[in-house]
């Protein structure tokens, strides 16, 4: 099933050629029911593979589901926060693509677009994304020509080799090539003006919910290349148009229990893989037998699933797996305010120097559960999100401090009372950190009825967040359909080299100023003499 792509220069990954079903039943475990899983799940399927997926939570989305809280508000619907599924989420919308359609009109459909993704700062500045155009290099060109946070002296002082490794990318070789090297330190290196970096660039480290002293380079430019220099999708995106489980993840279920899919509501406590296939102890104490497991849980569980298995005899592999690393700490704060916020007030807003808060979503703008209950009740449903926290953190001091920043941000409701409210504090998610790239688990492992998918796990496209889990999650399941002869799905991915020449001529002729004038320094005389 291929997705909308707007993008001519989009990349398409042949799928492994192959019989349509296996010749024998397989039965593949699936660890974990989030946005990897399903995708893996989906692939195996609807190759004929009998999937079993073991899902410990009672929603299915892993960091993306949602759930039903009892309370003052009544009965209202909590997430882990919003979720914006970019037009270059190819993978990620093939997987959704999947749900039923129920109706051709588009309030029936799961996602909804969000008109714009403005960034305000505290001094007073701010962007907007509504009028970029799409198509590199206009799409760049057109930001700094309209940005308040771009100056035409400030990019005089932008380090020109550093810009042109912004232009210049061949993946998965520009992971590579900055190994080591954090988003903070090449932001440094580039020189651009501060006020921009934080809009335009950090904005990036932001949403991996690290900080860009602990974010890599790498990640960082293929998120430049991926929206801003590479793709043509434009940098503006979609949303669930309800709650997460009643938009996408129940009719997806729906979906793949018709194709056979079973479902485990227990967690998977060790795996023992065997000559062939593999044994699962399961968290409710019983143990099953399959032909393949797919490892697509957190980055906890796969951290241990993975070190801990037996029947690897693969050191340096175990050792890979214990040195996944979790991100800091996050907040999401949702609010049941009684009177609604402006208006003009967009569905989404990102914000830097207004202390912890980092972007602010008003619910009812595109979620029909929350759009219910503000006409109901006459007020807003607010939600307020904080990254990268230091810990341990104080629950009240972070209420009180993202309180009054709202207040800032949007003054009329500095007297709007809260009826009610669910703060959540996570850690759960991977840190994309400085280690070689070549070091990071990939979906192959040394057991071939063993693969791994999730945000986890190293993709070789420029590709990241969602899209990483769904694209390694049909990864997952190529893999193993390959090696039982069967036809495998084809993947999309933005451009993996730069649209256009011109930045690697440029490095190129920058590099041979540098060796030239190396060399006419070596030949020049000492002031002293020759002989001296």
């Amino acid at each position: 099933m291929t997705p909308t792509i707007r993008d001519k220069h989009a990349q398409r990954i042949e799928a492994t050629p192959g019989a349509l079903r296996p010749d024998a039943e397989r039965h593949v475990l699936v660890i974990g029911g989030g946005i990897a899983g399903l995708s893996a799940a989906t692939g195996l399927a609807e190759r004929g593979i009998h999937v079993t997926v073991a899902e410990p939570q009672p929603q299915l989305g892993g960091r993306v589901r949602s759930w039903t809280v009892e309370g003052a508000a009544g009965t209202v619907t909590m997430s882990r926060g919003f979720h914006a599924f970019f037009r270059q989420y190819y993978n990620l919308r093939s997987l959704l693509e999947r749900i039923p359609s129920k109706g051709p009109s588009p309030s029936t459909s799961p996602l909804r677009a969000v008109p714009d993704y403005p960034l305000r700062s505290s001094d007073g500045l701010a962007d907007s994304f509504a009028k970029i155009p799409r198509t590199p290099p206009w799409s760049f060109i057109g930001f700094v020509v309209q940005s308040p946070s771009f100056r035409a002296r400030d990019l005089l002082g932008v380090d020109l080799d550093a810009a042109l490794s912004l232009l210049d990318v061949d993946f998965p070789e520009t992971y590579r090539r900055h190994d080591g090297q954090s988003a903070q330190d090449f932001l440094d290196r580039l020189g651009f003006p501060e006020r921009a970096r934080h809009l335009a660039l950090e904005v990036f480290a932001r949403s991996f919910f690290a900080k860009p002293t602990e974010f890599a380079a790498g990640e960082m430019l293929a998120m430049f290349h991926t929206y801003f220099l590479g793709s043509s999708e434009g940098l503006l995106f979609d949303t669930a148009s309800d709650d997460f489980d009643t938009a996408l993840w129940s009719p997806l279920r729906d979906y793949l229990s018709g194709l056979g899919v079973q479902w485990r509501g227990t967690s998977v406590e060790s795996l023992d893989m065997k000559s062939e296939g593999a044994r699962a102890l399961m968290g409710d104490g019983t143990s099953e037998d399959y032909d393949a497991v797919v490892l697509a849980a957190g980055p906890a569980a796969t951290r241990r699933l993975g070190a801990e298995t037996t029947g690897i005899n693969a050191p340096q592999w175990s050792d890979r797996m214990r040195s996944i690393r979790q991100a800091p700490a996050f907040a999401v704060w949702r609010l049941w305010l009684d009177r609604p916020v402006g208006s003009n007030r967009p569905a989404f807003l990102g914000t830097t120097g207004f202390g912890p808060l980092d972007n602010v979503s008003v619910l009812e703008r595109f979620e029909k559960g929350a759009a219910r209950w503000s006409e109901e009740h006459g007020g807003s449903v607010v939600e307020l999100h904080a990254y990268a926290l230091d810990e341990p953190v104080d629950e009240q001091s972070l209420q009180r401090r993202l309180r009054d920043e709202l207040s800032r941000v949007y003054p009329e409701t500095r007297t709007a009372s809260i009826m009610d409210d669910v703060l959540l504090i996570e850690n759960d998610c991977p840190l994309v950190g400085l280690e070689p790239w070549n070091d990071r688990p990939e979906v192959r492992t040394p057991h071939p009825s063993l693969v791994l998918a999730g945000d986890t796990i190293r993709c070789e496209y420029p590709v990241a967040l969602m899209e990483r889990a769904a694209t390694t999650g049909w990864q997952a399941a190529n893999a193993l359909l390959e090696g039982w002869a069967v036809q495998g799905h084809e993947l999309w991915t933005p451009p993996l080299v730069s649209r256009h020449a011109y930045p690697r001529t440029l490095r190129k002729l920058l590099d041979s100023g540098r060796r030239a004038r190396r060399l006419v320094t070596r030949g020049r005389p000492r002031p002293w003499g020759r002989d001296s």
